[in-house]
This record gives structure tokens, C-alpha cells and sequence, in this order.
């Protein structure tokens, strides 16, 4: 029986972990005082878009080493790594990746659309 498989309570975990990162409780409570009319006497500390644009890379490439690892853990005929260990960690660092490349896609036709504006 392998234990290291990872659950779906812990991926699900981990994505709202990211998302309470990217969203800091500041930054709403200050949105809802704009909104009713009142004006934040505090600075909202926001996060640098480079710091989360890092993060979201290194987290993506230890995905993928995690995966490259896995799979020739699996290679090598190690115990406690099973192919649906394997196949679900490579499955991951597909989705990371494709899900980054689209970023990278969307943050590039931003660009080019600010590039081309008249001044």
C-alpha cells in the first residue's frame, strides 16, 4: 500500500492556499470600504506582480522536477512508487505547464496591445 499518493483534499489544499496568497485580506476589506463610501486612512500593501510571477515559475519547475524524479524513481524499479504515482505527477507538471504557458501567452498579447496604442 503507498502512502505517498497524493489525495485530492491535499491538491485542492494547496490551490487555495495559492489563491489566499494572491488575495490579501487588506486588499478586500479595503475594496468593501471604498464601496460603501469610506476611505481607507491605511495604505493597502499589495503584492509585487514580479514576486508572484517568480513564484508561480519555481513552483511550476519543482513540479516538473518532482515529476522527472518520480518517473525515473519509477524507471529504476524503486518500491513505493506505482504508476499511478507517476502518472498523476506527470499529469500535473502538464497542466502547470500549460496553464503557465497561457499566462505567458496572455501577459505577451497584452503587451503587444499596449505597444500598438496610439500616443
Amino acid at each position: 500500500m503507498v502512502t505517498d499518493r497524493p489525495d485530492i483534499n491535499q491538491v485542492l489544499s494547496q490551490m487555495r492556499d495559492l489563491r489566499s496568497q494572491i488575495q490579501t485580506p487588506s486588499a478586500n476589506a479595503s475594496s468593501g470600504m471604498a464601496q460603501n463610501g469610506m476611505q481607507a486612512t491605511q495604505e493597502v500593501e499589495r503584492p509585487d506582480f514580479a514576486d508572484m510571477l517568480k513564484t508561480a515559475v519555481d513552483n511550476v519547475n519543482s513540479v516538473q522536477k518532482e515529476a522527472t524524479s518520480l518517473a525515473q524513481a519509477y524507471e529504476r524499479g524503486e518500491e513505493g512508487v506505482d504508476l499511478p504515482q507517476v502518472m498523476i505527477g506527470l499529469q500535473k507538471s502538464s497542466v502547470s505547464f500549460e496553464a503557465m504557458t497561457q499566462v505567458r501567452n496572455k501577459l505577451v498579447d497584452a503587451y503587444e496591445k499596449i505597444m500598438n496604442m496610439p500616443i
